[in-house]
């Protein structure tokens, strides 16, 4: 089998393949005596067919797909071998039928190249980071939160923003008379979580009362129109809570709010784990150490922004084969047409020379993604999200129960990887230039790039 490289362009070529029948006989051969044992043939035993038979009933479809995988299996070996940066795939630049007949073939797969980038990255490159402040609002937010989060409820005078209410619930007439039909809903052992209101005004309804007051509201502004929540606090059916529409009073009787932890070490353990925290000025030195950790998260995501547009600049506008890769994502495509191809090709083209200069920087600063990288990375996903369910400082069973599972759904495996080769390239990044550092606020932080992120503080 012969192959060789015919440029059509800087940024185009073909490789040429010739093949003969000493390239293909032989595995022909096989694979019809492996259909001859294992196939039943009407007329012959099974194992006993003869050679000709076998070439006449399968021959030309078996050749077709012997010499297909061949050929295909030698392009890209020679252009690892050839050490070829490619774009796509290759494209076969005709359909070859197959004959019996016919010993010979040639083909031709055109093929995109990819372009040289000169980029290098060292510490006389500049890079701006921005890291945000922890304030003492984040830190005293962050301790009322984790309180809260450990701590109890008890009884209480007067409905603050945390309370729990008990009472009878009633529901009223149009003219805010208690509704008496048989139809009326009553709920003696009435519940509202008030910190479960999403509408300020009902719930300011409930703040500040105390207990023997009576409080009117609308149910369904209450719960946001939610036809379960609805259904759960009146103790009646979704169909019927579908069609409330009207004011109930509930009579309080019972109000219980949140007793906010103390910073004792049954808190700290409880927070952090045995003996990881030991008094309040260890305490609030974890809690700052926690916070700096979410707002370096924003910081990170400003740093890939900025470098990413930085290597771009320096990279230069590099030349693409455009014509090729059309085809090459028609050819990929075959239900997308050519419109549509073109419409977002500007989009595509961005995110390709985006994805060659990571992979340029990727080579220089030898970025390597090991299995145990891949299996941290999905600990500490793990970790983070039994976090938000409030099941922290989990054993490593757990951590690595679910982190396995994570792994086994290979989409979800593939995303992680692809997260762990991002996390670790401008980690590089970071430690192959120099960083200006500049301390910001939130604020400042929040109108520079990014006004709706979320409020650091803990809730």
């Amino acid at each position: 089998m012969n192959i060789n490289l015919e440029k059509i362009d800087n940024m185009t070529a073909k490789i040429v393949v010739s093949v003969d029948e000493n390239d293909y006989a032989a595995k022909v051969t096989e694979e019809l005596k492996k259909i001859g044992r294992t196939h039943t043939i009407p007329g012959f035993r099974k194992g006993h067919v003869p050679a000709s038979q076998l070439m006449r009933r399968f021959g030309r479809d078996v050749k077709s797909d012997v010499i297909n995988r061949e050929v295909i299996d030698r392009v890209f070996d020679y252009i690892k071998e050839q050490n070829f940066q490619v774009l796509g795939e290759p494209l076969p630049v005709e359909r070859k039928e197959i004959s019996l007949d016919v010993k010979g073939y040639t083909f031709e797969y055109e093929i995109g190249l990819a372009p040289e980038i000169g980029l290098n990255l060292n510490k006389e490159v500049n890079m701006p980071y921005y890291q945000i402040e922890v304030s003492q609002q984040m830190v005293d937010g962050q301790d009322e939160g984790f309180r809260k989060r450990f701590g109890s409820r008890e009884a209480a005078e007067e409905v603050d923003a945390t309370a729990i209410v008990k009472g009878v619930i009633m529901e009223l007439n149009e003219d805010g008379s208690i509704k008496e039909s048989e139809d009326a809903i009553q709920v003696t052992n009435g519940m509202i979580g008030v910190f479960q209101i999403q509408s300020e005004e009902q719930r300011a309804l409930f703040v500040g009362k105390k207990i023997n007051d009576k409080v009117t509201f609308n149910a369904s502004e209450l719960c946001g129109g939610n036809v379960a929540e609805i259904a759960s606090m009146l103790n009646i059916e979704k169909d019927q809570a579908a069609e409330v529409k009207s004011n109930f009073e509930m009579a309080i009787s019972e109000i219980l709010v949140v007793k906010l932890a103390e910073r004792n070490q049954e808190y700290f353990d409880e927070v952090f784990g045995r003996d990881k925290v030991h008094n309040e000025e260890e305490y609030f030195a974890k809690l700052k150490e926690i916070i700096s950790a979410d707002l370096a998260q924003y910081s990170d995501q400003r740093f890939r922004n900025d470098s990413e547009k930085q290597l771009l600049e320096m990279a230069g506008k590099f030349e693409l084969p455009e014509t090729f890769l059309k085809k090459w994502l028609l050819a990929r495509n075959p239900e997308a047409k050519a419109e549509e191809i073109d419409s977002e090709f500007g989009s595509i083209l961005d995110s390709l020379r985006w994805q060659l200069v990571k992979e340029r920087v990727a080579k220089q600063l030898e970025i390597k993604i090991e299995e145990e990288d891949i299996k941290s990375y999905a600990r500490s996903l793990a970790a983070h999200q039994l976090a938000q369910y409030g099941m922290m400082n989990m054993d490593e069973e757990t951590v690595d129960g679910m982190a396995g599972r994570l792994l086994s759904n290979n989409e979800y495996r593939s995303r992680i990887i692809e997260a762990v080769g991002d996390v670790k390239l401008f980690s590089a990044i970071k430690n192959a230039v120099t960083l200006d550092t500049k301390e910001v606020s939130l604020d400042e932080f929040q109108k520079m790039m990014m006004p709706s992120m979320p409020d650091a503080k803990a809730e």
